[in-house]
């Protein structure tokens, strides 16, 4: 999930990676001096970089799952909100419930109707009347029989109609408060998890109102209303029928539910485990196999799934259970009032045409009783799911929004303008050793097409180094997507993951308007750290960030990420067209828009020469094109969103060093007029950029 929102993933490693790669990191530490938790990696998982290797042993969540009181006052204050929201989310669906709640009443009352007018019509037809004695029973229970049919389609129609909507709802609002959270918010939690609250959590809740609630309020009116039916007959049999629906309608779910509440409140977070475990072992599956170790990954995930079929096998048999017991009050209470009506006829206090509507309504009002069972046993599912959503939903934002937010400067407003034409990019002579085009495939990390090399043509002034407090040059542009004024500062800036574990330490450098701007150090070092700082995805602890003069804590995070993007070394591609992914970035572009955004990336001419042209479907995180074709893309959806500064993290990062050179030359040929930040663990960048900064250990450092 983090993924799609960040481009960041939020889980720790797998712990059978981490079981395996415990020795070298320990040998690392101990050939560094340093201690095994301060020892930087030369390469580290995927999944440990937002945090910078510092977030390790965070716990999931909010770090409440105690067994504390406080722990269970969180854990119940979290369900009080849960209930609250799902409160708030029936409200705009009332009137359809409404509807769906009438017509299940009216459905079910006509599948009693029709059980008692029949038997009454048979037994009366059995003493050969006149027919037109019968019409009326006749009439009523074919009125039944349709309305039966009927009244239970619009109850369905209504209640689906009403459930999808709050589906919708539920769903984009916790994708919604997702946004924020990521990826500083998320910390602890697994994508997969994440996936699953948002999936079948979601699910879950909405039953709780079409699948709990709504058969739980039918059955009690129409329990109520058949006792009554039979008791005025035979008060007696009303009074054995009136304990069946007790017994089965309210003994049977409560017994259950406590029975039951353990099993069913450990599903949702096993399906959620399951869920983080396959994801891991999929994306990781490279890892795992370099690590030996597959077997324990397949051994912790067969563990689980152990757990989930047992968990699934107890409320299965609970569920058997419920059945039978329903089914054994049908039978007594069809037996009581057979009895109690066989005494009242021969009392003379019943008709006998009546005894049958006596022996035969019971078997229809339990047919609707028999789902309550089954809708309290979903209740502990729904309450389980309701404390998950709740848990990810009430995380506090970790860089919230001000009350009255600041607009941007007027500069930096003024180059927030469409991106029609993109600068030209001078062309690379054709290297006669390449072929012209090769076919896209995951296994490639090469391009093949004409591409570019003079990044120093565009750029003017020498490399220069910024540490501290030194002050920027700024270098101004007229061309489109221009950052006229637009400068970025750090100001003795600290800042971290988790609280009281900084990753950088009183950071200071400027970015000057038009400039480009190397940030260079070691993994580890607080470098992606930065750039969520300069995204504010991230607010510092101590220090200030600010763009154009104005602290970023003063500005909503949407208008910062209106004028900052991010081009990160996993860029996201979704599986989908190359248009389709284009569009992210910009969805009204123009086709003549978008293949200038391919020309400036230098890949417009492998899309032009593919059968499909940008109807290409580029696969599963971008797994039908190469490495390098995967970043050019994402470098011409970035262009064409027309940001005016421009964070390139580990851009080509996974490359061969000449596909890395020249993709990099390329980034900076395109983004000729803009601000520019290059995070970069590479040395020899100095040539290629106006200004550098180097951290290392998290501080900063002179370059030398």
């Amino acid at each position: 999930m983090t993924d799609l929102l960040r481009g960041r993933p939020s889980r720790p490693a797998h712990p059978a990676v981490n079981a395996a790669t415990g020795d070298a990191a320990r040998s690392g530490a101990a050939a560094s001096g340093l201690p095994h938790g301060d020892a930087p990696m030369a390469r580290y998982s995927r999944a440990n970089r937002p945090a910078e290797a510092e977030r390790g042993g965070v716990a999931a969540g909010d770090g409440s799952r105690g067994d504390g009181p406080e722990a269970a006052e969180r854990r119940a204050g979290r369900r009080r909100r849960g209930w609250a929201e799902a409160a708030g989310l029936v409200r705009p669906a009332a009137g359809r419930l409404g509807v769906a709640l009438v017509a299940g009443i009216a459905a079910a009352g006509a599948a009693v109707g029709l059980m008692a007018t029949s038997a009454w019509l048979i037994s009366r037809a059995a003493q050969h009347p006149p027919v037109l004695h019968l019409m009326v029973a006749i009439v009523a229970v074919r009125a039944f029989g349709i309305g039966r049919g009927v009244l239970r389609y619009a109850e369905r129609l209504a209640g689906h109609d009403a459930a999808l909507r709050m589906l919708g709802a539920l769903r984009v609002r916790v994708f919604r408060r997702l946004v924020p959270l990521a990826p500083a918010g998320l910390r602890g939690f697994r994508r997969g998890d994440v996936a699953v609250r948002l999936a079948a959590d979601v699910d879950a809740v909405v039953d709780l109102v079409v699948r709990v609630f709504l058969p739980i309020a039918v059955a009690a009116v129409t329990g109520l209303a058949a006792v009554l039916l039979v008791g005025a007959l035979v008060p007696a049999a009303g009074a054995a029928l009136a304990v069946g629906l007790v017994v089965a309608g309210v003994g049977v779910p409560l017994l259950q539910a406590a029975l039951a509440r353990r099993a069913d409140a450990r599903l949702a977070p096993l399906r959620g485990a399951l869920a983080a475990g396959a994801t891991d072992l999929v994306h990781g599956l490279p890892d795992l196999i370099a690590a030996g170790a597959v077997d324990a990954a397949l051994e912790e995930l067969e563990r689980t799934d152990r757990e989930l079929v047992a968990a699934n096998r107890r409320s299965a048999a609970l569920t058997g259970v419920s059945a039978a017991v329903t089914a054994l009050c049908v039978g007594l209470s069809v037996l009581a009032g057979l009895v109690a009506g066989a005494i009242a006829v021969r009392a003379g206090s019943l008709p006998g045409e009546l005894l049958a509507v006596v022996v035969l309504t019971p078997l229809a009002v339990f047919e609707t009783v028999a789902v309550v069972p089954v809708a309290a046993q979903g209740l502990a599912a729904a309450r389980a799911a309701l404390a998950r959503l709740a848990e990810l939903t009430n995380l506090a934002d970790p860089t919230p929004d001000p009350a009255s937010p600041a607009g941007l400067p007027p500069p930096i407003a003024a180059a927030l303008r469409p991106v029609v034409a993109l600068r030209p990019v001078p062309a690379r002579a054709a290297d006669p050793s390449k072929p012209s085009g090769e076919a896209a495939g995951p296994k490639r990390d090469r391009i093949a097409q004409d591409s570019a090399s003079d990044a120093e043509a565009s750029r003017a002034g020498g490399a220069a180094h910024l540490g501290g407090n030194a002050q920027p040059r700024t270098a101004g542009t007229d061309g489109p997507g221009t950052a006229s004024g637009a400068v970025l500062r750090l100001e003795n800036v600290t800042a971290g993951w988790v609280e009281g574990r900084p990753v950088v330490r009183d950071l200071s450098f400027e970015v000057g308007a038009g400039r480009r701007v190397a940030l260079v150090g070691p993994s580890g070092a607080g470098k992606t750290t930065v750039a969520a700082l300069l995204l504010r995805w991230l607010d510092p602890a101590a220090g200030r960030v600010t763009l154009g003069g104005v602290d970023l804590r003063e500005l909503s995070g949407d208008d910062v990420r209106r004028v900052v993007g991010l081009l990160s070394d996993d860029a996201y591609l979704f599986d989908t067209t190359i248009e389709a992914n284009l569009r992210v970035g910009r969805a009204e572009a123009t086709e003549e828009e978008l293949f200038a955004a391919l020309r400036a990336a230098r890949i417009d001419g492998w899309v032009r020469s593919l059968p499909d042209g940008l109807g290409t479907l580029v696969g599963e995180h971008g797994a039908a094109v190469s490495g390098g074709q995967r970043r050019r893309l994402a470098l011409a959806r970035v262009l064409l969103a027309g940001f005016p500064v421009l964070v390139l993290d580990e851009p080509t990062e996974h490359l061969d060093e000449q596909t890395a050179g020249e993709l990099l030359d390329d980034l900076l040929d395109a983004t000729v007029g803009r601000t520019v930040v290059l995070i970069t663990h590479r040395t020899d960048v100095a040539d290629r950029v106006d200004d550098v900064v180097v951290l290392e250990q998290s501080r900063p450092a002179a370059a030398a």
